[in-house]
C-alpha cells in the first residue's frame, strides 16, 4: 500500500492543546504559518493546526505520526488502515456519477459514471484517486482517467454534451439542474445496460445533490435506472466511486475544450472570469456572434457581454 503522505482532521480545543504539548515535549521545531494556531516540523513531516480547527499532517512520516502519536495519544481511536473494517460499506459494489464543465462558459458538459467493487477499490489504494477538484494538473487527470478505465472489473460510461446540443437542451429545459439530472440519469441508464460486465451487480448509485429536491434525478431516470437505489448527498465526491467519476468527467471536459481550441485556433480559458470575457469578445469579433453557440453555454451572462447586449438585472436569491 502506498505510504500515507497527508492526513487531515478536526480537533477540539482540548485535543489541540494536548497535541501542542506532545510536540513541544518531543522537541519539534515551531513554524509560522498564516491562519494557524500553531505549526511544527520534523525531518519527516510538517504539522499545522489552523484557527478553523483543522489539522493538517503532511510528509513522508505522516502515516507513522498518525498511527503512533495522533490516534493513540490525542484522538484515542484507531482509524488509519482500518477504514474498510470500520465501514464495510466502502467495499460495496456501486456506481458513482459526477459532472464537469457546469461552471465553465467555454467547452462541453461532461457527465461520467463509474462502477466499482471490492477488487477495484483495493486496486486503487495506490493510485491517488480523489475528487478531481483537488487535482490541478490536466496531465495528472488524464493519467488517472486512463488507469481508472483500464482497471480490471471497473465499468465506465461518459456522456459528453457538446455546446450546440447543450444550448438546445437548455432552451428546452430552461434549467441547469434539469439538464444535469437528464445527464446523470442517462449515464446511470447506460451503465445499467452494461450490468453483464459487473460482478457483483451494483447495490446503489451515488450522486452529488446539486438540486434542492432529490426528486430531480429520480424523475429523469429511465426504465433500467429505476431498478437501482439512488443515493444523493452533498460532498458525494468523498466516495471513491464518485471521485473516480469526477476524474473521468474532468478528463472529458478538458479534451473537449482542447478540441475546440484546435478547431478554432483560439485559447478558451476555463471557468468564468475577465479572461473568459476577453476570449468571448475576441471570438465574436473574429467568428461572429452566430457561432458563439458552437463553443460556449449561451445562458451565461458572458454571452451577452461578448455581443454587447444588455444584461438583465440580477435577482436576489431567497430561500423558499
Amino acid at each position: 500500500m502506498k505510504p500515507l503522505t497527508i492526513h487531515t482532521c478536526k480537533l477540539t480545543d482540548a485535543q489541540a492543546t494536548a497535541l501542542e504539548a506532545a510536540l513541544i515535549a518531543r522537541s519539534w521545531k515551531t513554524r509560522t504559518v498564516p491562519y494557524a494556531r500553531f505549526a511544527f516540523e520534523s525531518d519527516k513531516c510538517n504539522i499545522v493546526f489552523y484557527e478553523s480547527g483543522k489539522l493538517v499532517v503532511q510528509g513522508k512520516g505522516t502515516g507513522d505520526f498518525v498511527e503512533f502519536v495522533l490516534e493513540p495519544e490525542i484522538l484515542l481511536q484507531a482509524k488509519v488502515g482500518y477504514e474498510t473494517v470500520l465501514n464495510p460499506d466502502l467495499l460495496l459494489p456501486r456506481i458513482g456519477v459526477d459532472e464537469s464543465g457546469k461552471g465553465d462558459f467555454f467547452g462541453p458538459l461532461c457527465i461520467a459514471g463509474v462502477y466499482v467493487n471490492e477488487t477495484v477499490i483495493k486496486a486503487w489504494t495506490e493510485m491517488g484517486v480523489r475528487d478531481s477538484k483537488n487535482i490541478s494538473s490536466d496531465k495528472k487527470i488524464a493519467e488517472l482517467a486512463e488507469k481508472i478505465r483500464t482497471t480490471p472489473g471497473c465499468v465506465t460510461d461518459t456522456v459528453v454534451v457538446g455546446n450546440e446540443a447543450y444550448n438546445r437542451l437548455y432552451e428546452k429545459m430552461k434549467s441547469v439542474n434539469t439538464l444535469l439530472a437528464w445527464g446523470h440519469a442517462r449515464v446511470i441508464e447506460n451503465l445499467m445496460g452494461k450490468r453483464y460486465q459487473m460482478h457483483p451487480p451494483p447495490v446503489k448509485a451515488i450522486s452529488d445533490q446539486f438540486a434542492a429536491s432529490k426528486s430531480v434525478i429520480k424523475k429523469a431516470l429511465m426504465k433500467q435506472g429505476k431498478e437501482i437505489q439512488l443515493v444523493q448527498r452533498h460532498k458525494a465526491e468523498e466516495d471513491l466511486a464518485v471521485a473516480a467519476a469526477s476524474i473521468l468527467a474532468r478528463d472529458g471536459f478538458v479534451k473537449g475544450l482542447a478540441k475546440l481550441e484546435h478547431d478554432y485556433a483560439q485559447k478558451f480559458p476555463k471557468g468564468a472570469s475577465a479572461a473568459v470575457d476577453a476570449a468571448a469578445k475576441q471570438f465574436v469579433t473574429e467568428r461572429g456572434a452566430e457561432n458563439l453557440q458552437r463553443v460556449s453555454k449561451l445562458h451565461f451572462r458572458t454571452a451577452l457581454r461578448a455581443q454587447g447586449l444588455p444584461e438583465p438585472p440580477k435577482t436576489e436569491w431567497r430561500k423558499r
